[in-house]
């Protein structure tokens, strides 16, 4: 049961991941009641209160900005999750199996050209703000939803992820870096080292574990994006 901020991070290193915004989407999540539910037991755990304490929504950037081990980023069924480094190289190595680069994707035809204009800008630049990512792209307000398919693309894939917020004209803004920055060399070894086939097993497991009523089907599409 989550009653706090630490007690999500506990439950979420234990589980290694988890859907990222509220309801589990027949997979898991820690938090599992969404923002227009009343939780399943007698907790002060609300979203969108603002409290960092109490609040999931504060809890995505939270661990980003004050922990190395949790990413979260639009990973699952092209929505929000959280994967910890525990995990990392079992989804890297499903994903993107024997250490595939991004211009190998690319050349391989598996991801779009508009991927590659935001992919670029990000990897040259190491970090960035959505709107200065969309800027440098050279994607104009007409292109929106161009962009956020992209962005959303390069997620799955785990070429990018969110490492944090910046202010922008007093609102903040996701920030973005490479799957390489946010994790480093030894996790991205270790997935390339690993069978992508022995990978997805080891992730289905755990999946089945956490909620025995997950279906087949969707735990693969879960696994692979």
């Amino acid at each position: 049961m989550i009653y706090n901020y630490s007690d999500f991070t506990t439950q979420l290193l234990a589980a290694g991941f988890s859907m990222g915004s509220g309801g589990n989407d027949g997979i898991y999540a820690a938090v599992p009641w969404n923002w227009n539910e009343e939780p399943p037991y007698d907790t002060p755990v609300r979203w969108h209160t603002g409290d960092p304490e109490t609040d999931p929504w504060e809890w995505r950037m939270r661990v980003l900005e004050e922990r190395d081990d949790i990413a979260y980023a639009k990973v699952f069924f092209q929505k929000s999750g959280f994967i910890t480094l525990e995990w990392a190289p079992c989804f890297l190595a499903a994903r993107r199996p024997g250490d595939l680069s991004f211009t190998q994707a690319y050349a391989d035809g598996t991801v779009s050209h508009a991927a590659k204009r935001i992919y670029e800008v990000v990897r040259q630049q190491h970090v960035l703000p959505m709107p200065a990512i969309k800027a440098m792209a050279g994607f104009g307000r007409e292109d929106k939803a161009q962009f956020d398919r992209a962005l959303t693309e390069l997620q799955m894939r785990m070429f990018i992820t969110m490492c944090g917020q910046q202010q922008q004209h007093a609102w903040p803004s996701t920030v973005f870096c490479t799957t390489e920055q946010f994790w480093g060399d030894e996790v991205l070894a270790q997935a390339a080292a690993m069978d992508p086939d022995d990978a997805v097993q080891a992730i289905a497991a755990q999946v089945r574990k956490l909620n025995p009523n997950a279906q087949e089907k969707k735990i693969t599409k879960f696994i692979m994006g």
